[in-house]
């Protein structure tokens, strides 16, 4: 009885696996790519699930011990995802590291300078900046779109309770 209570996963990490295969269908939504352009290459779907990881991250920072363990467990989540996409695409062992280790720091890279944007709404001109700069090549006429999509799937996030986050259940707005 011991060892079930040992190796039973703590209530985050359950929950951080759910809400992170949430994000990744919903960063799979064919219409991010058809109706929002956001550009169908290994580094557009790269940034779309880095978005919907941060987007609950930034839903669950300041929201008690329970939320901060989750979102550590959902990033921790993330990192292994990117870990056997590497070994799926043949990657070998010792080059894994290295790129989990570069593209882990162009996540939280990416995570902060959303949340210098979200700090700057309802202007959302930092958002839509920094989408075309990292998203979309520098086009700024794709950008606004999908930050106005950012915007409605935040306050989509917010309107949720947090109970309901905790147990792993996250809705994300239609496309």
């Amino acid at each position: 009885m011991f060892f079930k209570r040992l190796m039973k996963p703590r209530p985050a990490q359950i929950a951080a696996e759910s809400l992170y295969s949430s994000a990744v269908g919903q960063a799979r939504t064919p219409a991010l790519y058809t109706s929002l352009q956001a550009p169908d290459t290994r580094e557009g779907r790269f940034e779309l699930y880095s978005l919907h990881v941060i987007l609950l991250m930034d839903r669950l920072r300041g929201q008690g011990p329970q939320a901060e363990e989750t979102a550590q467990a959902l990033v921790d989540r993330f990192t292994r995802g990117l870990d056997d996409a590497f070994r799926e695409m043949g990657v070998g062992d010792l080059s894994v590291a290295k790129r989990i280790k570069k593209l882990a720091q162009a996540f939280l890279g990416r995570a902060r300078a959303v949340d210098q944007a979200f700090d700057s709404l309802p202007d959302r001109r930092s958002l839509t900046a920094l989408l075309a700069r990292t998203l979309f090549d520098g086009d700024d006429a794709r950008s606004g779109a999908m930050a106005d999509y950012l915007v409605q799937a935040r306050e989509t996030l917010a309107g949720q309770s947090l109970e309901t986050l905790l147990e792993g259940d996250a809705r994300w707005p239609t496309v």
